[in-house]
């Protein structure tokens, strides 16, 4: 047996062996918001795009003409709730083909392993965060500290800055936006409606969970430079309309009301998006300042 093989084989081995031990584990969530997991009634966004998510966890279902995309799935409790909107709108849960997340956090893939067994859709990962979506968030840099947080979950695909997912007539661009997690990631893509295309950007917004120096954080020894990256290309993303991980962080509540008709011009929002990224970066300026001090 050559070398390679070797390696291959022992590599496997050790793979199996940390997925068993992992899913032996049991899987506790760390305490949730109750706003999180509230129900919220589904909507059509613009075009082929919906919200299915919960009250403030914000999940997409993107529909093509040959099965349907669905990005982030909330919390464990969410599953439900997404297959009871999807079907709300009039769509079958079972013509879920892809699954995406922004993030390997609880909050936005807890409930992915039984979408993903109920729907037999394939998973779809930034490669960064793939190690962290197997190991059912123990790997995670931060989050890690509370153990296996959601069902782990093997990707089908590892995706990496710039790759395109493509199902019917649409194609979706996975930006590779880092910082939050190790494979953070935004997507755009583009819909139609009778009378209007729409550039919509689903943002992964780099928010900063650490408390301790940037150079203490020894599990994530990059994470100053990405989230600078990060923030830098989120500034010359180019889009209509944009959303992201939180309801809470675009003001969906705001900007649509239950029963209110079909209106994506009110997403339309660049000042926010502007707004909202300048508070971000202004944390981040600030937390390297006070790690000078410390």
């Amino acid at each position: 047996m050559n070398q390679y093989y070797f390696k291959r084989i022992i590599s496997l081995i050790l793979l199996v062996a940390f997925a068993s031990a992992t899913n032996a584990q049991q899987v506790t969530e760390p305490k949730i918001d109750p706003e999180w997991i509230k129900p919220y009634p589904p909507f059509k966004i613009a075009g082929n795009l919906y919200y299915v998510g919960t009250y403030d966890l914000a999940c997409y279902l993107i529909t093509t003409s040959k099965g349907n995309m669905l990005i982030n799935t909330g919390t464990a409790v969410s599953a439900s709730q997404i297959k009871k909107n999807i079907e709300t709108l009039g769509f079958k849960f079972n013509d879920t083909k892809i699954l995406l997340t922004t993030q390997a956090h609880y909050d936005h893939t807890g409930a992915m392993a039984v979408i993903k067994a109920q729907t037999k859709a394939k998973v779809m990962v930034d490669s960064a965060d793939a190690g962290v979506l197997e190991s059912g968030g123990l790997s995670d840099y931060e989050l890690g500290k509370y153990g296996v947080t959601f069902k782990p979950v093997h990707p089908d695909r590892l995706l990496h800055d710039g790759d395109t997912i493509s199902l019917g007539e649409m194609q979706l661009v996975m930006l590779h936006h880092p910082g939050h997690t190790k494979g953070s990631c935004s997507f755009l893509f583009t819909v139609h409606d009778a009378d209007t295309s729409y550039r919509v950007f689903i943002a992964n917004m780099p928010s900063i969970i650490v408390d301790k120096p940037f150079n203490e954080v020894t599990a994530y020894p990059n994470i100053q430079q990405d989230y600078a990256y990060t923030l830098n290309a989120m500034k010359n993303v180019q889009f209509d309309i944009w959303l992201a991980g939180h309801a809470s962080q675009f003001d969906l509540h705001k900007k649509h009301h239950p029963g209110d008709a079909y209106k994506p011009s009110v997403f339309i929002d660049q000042k926010g998006y502007v707004d909202a990224l300048a508070k971000l970066e202004k944390q981040y300026d600030e937390k390297i300042k006070e790690d000078v001090k410390k």
